[in-house]
């Protein structure tokens, strides 16, 4: 391995470290944001019954052929039918049951006209609620005229329409969101099999950092890494702990480390990773494990984020990436580094970030130096309809302390190691932020 290594050298040496979380079974509300580990078949049929799509009349459909404004078919209503009435009316000839959204079609039924289409039943007026049944659901509760025919089946919807029993409702690897949770909910599973969300803590160090709220005092400056990166650790679907600035002393920092190994599935570390004189991390990542040297710290050819740091501590072997400490170099890190190896814990199928290309709309020429893989913040534009290519302008220069001009991007520009020099309108490719 060359002394300089490559992003994708780097993230490669990573991921195959980090191994997927063991599978536990969770309450469904718990699984939410979890992936699963096995199909889920369909015990039972959705709907399990065929069942009304319209407040009306439930009927046969010869009882209603060639009804019209002028000449109605009148029906005799038999009783009403709510949503989880079990005890069903039947429906003969020239009879119908009011019927509610959601209610099991009762026997003899065939189709559902909807209550627009009659005069209403009872008398005449407009359909009541539920609320308001009839006192007497098992005798005759008047008439019903009908201006319109049905169709078999019209505004039923049937036993098994939207998923059989048998089927595989979800596969393995699918990732739990609020529709997915509701299907088994809808299916009957009151717990599922997942990967757990990972739990990430974040650490910033130096002792220059003062937390947001406080007095600044000479010479320090706000602790905003813990805070970003602990929001996109978050976002990626970890379970994130922010432990805050930690001051650049030896025993403090390793003090702090092997506290949060106890809950901690990733460690992300911000700061002290160069190779100036007060850059404590090395020294302590590095004797956390009983000085076996198991993080190593290597120089990437990338920017922002030329020095990172890897490694496997404590007695459970827990992954800890090692950033810079500027602000931009220590986000752009975390997108390349520690969102795939969260995904990866997740057991996601896909860990990095999709790619796009977009035409570069900039007022002069970008240049990058020749044999770094350089990182530009930008704001992109999805290709409109019809489109094969989106724009992107760059936000901000190169700077690694920018911040500012991070929160305005939505997007990184990927400039290869080769590239010295793109010009307006050249296409480039874009590595898009947004959830």
């Amino acid at each position: 391995m060359s002394e300089t290594w490559s992003v994708e050298e780097h993230l490669d040496d990573i991921l195959s470290s980090v191994r997927p979380l063991e599978p536990i079974e969770l309450q469904l509300l718990d699984a939410q944001g979890c992936v699963l580990v096995e199909d889920v078949a369909v015990p039972v049929s959705l709907p399990p019954f065929d069942n009304s799509s319209m407040d009306g009349y439930a009927v046969r459909t010869a009882d209603v052929e060639g009804s019209c404004e002028e000449f109605p078919a009148v029906l005799t209503v038999i009783g009403d039918v709510a949503a989880g009435e079990g005890d069903l009316p039947v429906v003969e000839r020239g009879q119908a049951a009011r019927i509610m959204t959601g209610a099991a079609l009762p026997p003899g039924a065939e189709a559902v006209v909807p209550v627009e289409w009659t005069d209403g039943g009872l008398g005449g007026g407009p359909v009541e609620t539920m609320s308001a049944r009839s006192t007497d659901p098992g005798g005759a509760a008047g008439e019903v005229r009908v201006h319109r025919p049905v169709e078999q089946g019209q505004h039923v919807r049937p036993r098994g329409s939207d998923v059989r029993a048998g089927a595989v409702a979800l596969s393995a690897g699918t990732l739990l969101g609020p529709p997915q949770v509701g299907l088994l909910a809808a299916i009957g599973r009151g717990t599922v099999t997942v990967r757990p969300r990972p739990r990430v803590v974040v650490v910033s160090t130096g002792s220059e950092l003062v937390q947001p709220g406080e007095q600044l005092g000479s010479g320090q400056i706000y602790d905003s890494n813990s805070y970003v990166l602990t929001a996109a650790a978050r976002d990626a679907g970890a379970i994130s702990y922010r432990v805050g600035a930690v001051s650049d002393d030896a025993d403090t920092l390793r003090s702090t480390i092997e506290d949060q190994l106890i809950r901690a599935d990733l460690v992300v570390t911000s700061g002290g990773v160069s190779v100036g004189a007060y850059d404590v991390v090395k020294e302590v990542l590095s004797q956390v494990d009983g000085g076996s040297g198991s993080v190593e710290f290597r120089r990437l050819a990338m920017q922002p984020g030329k020095p990172q740091g890897f490694g496997l501590i404590g007695p459970d072997r827990t992954p800890v990436l090692a950033l810079p400490g500027n602000p931009v170099s220590a986000y752009v890190s975390f997108e390349l580094f520690v969102r795939p190896a969260v995904r990866a814990l997740m057991g996601r199928a896909s860990v990095r970030r999709e790619t796009a290309r977009a035409r570069l709309e900039t007022d002069e020429a970008l240049t990058s130096t020749d044999g770094k893989r350089q990182f530009l913040r930008g704001s992109y534009l999805p290709p409109a309809a019809g489109e094969a290519k989106g724009v992107v302008r760059p936000v901000g220069g190169a700077g690694s302390h920018l911040i500012a001009a991070l929160a305005q991007a939505n997007a990184l520009i990927d400039i290869p190691e080769k590239t010295t020099r793109i010009t307006p309108g050249e296409e480039v490719t874009v590595v898009p932020l947004d959830p």
